[in-house]
């Protein structure tokens, strides 16, 4: 086991330890996102720590198209959040992961952000129809049936793809003119 590896799976430990004395503890109100528009298609997303995203959509739509789309950083967010989970399971296992790639794409009609309609007047949805997710992961003499277990329970683990099969509540406010405070 790595070094990297190995503060890994103390730091999970140390959690574990807490959270198996203290349950409570494990549920907590994540950073809030603010996102702010920009003009246009452009937009700015804010953590309370100074991290800042930029997107834009594609020039197509009516974008500058010189940075990237709030889709593929959802995409982004959850190949990261598949890879992190892997790499924390692998460590939790005493593996020391030598190459953890993961690609996620998907399929999508455009036309639903459009707000259009197909032929037979049903409005097509603004989400992706689909989605693939690739994982390429080397472990030295691990053998490919462990490496399997350890990716599905990586995936099983992941907070953002869990949340996408789930499809967790959503509860929408909506502040409107004076009640904005802009």
């Amino acid at each position: 086991m790595n070094d990297s590896t190995a503060a890994l799976a103390q730091a999970m430990q140390r959690a574990v330890a807490v959270f198996s004395r203290r349950p409570q503890q494990g549920l907590h109100d994540d950073a809030t996102v603010r996102a702010r528009w920009q003009g246009g298609t452009r937009v700015v997303a804010a953590h309370d720590d100074g991290t800042r995203v930029d997107t834009d959509m594609p020039r197509e739509l009516g974008g500058s198209g010189d940075r990237v789309s709030p889709g593929w950083l959802f995409r982004a967010g959850i190949a990261n959040c598949c890879a992190t989970a892997i790499a924390m399971v692998a460590a939790s296992e005493g593996v020391a992961l030598e190459d953890l790639e993961v690609d996620v794409g998907s399929r999508s009609d455009t036309r639903g952000l459009l707000g259009m309609r197909d032929a037979d007047g049903v409005q097509v949805p603004a989400s992706a129809v689909g989605f693939t997710l690739q994982v390429r992961v080397r472990a030295g003499t691990v053998d490919d049936a462990r490496l399997r277990a350890l990716v599905d329970e990586g995936l099983r683990r992941s907070p953002m793809l869990d949340a996408m099969l789930r499809h967790p509540p959503l509860a929408v406010q909506l502040l409107v003119g004076a009640q904005t405070g802009a």
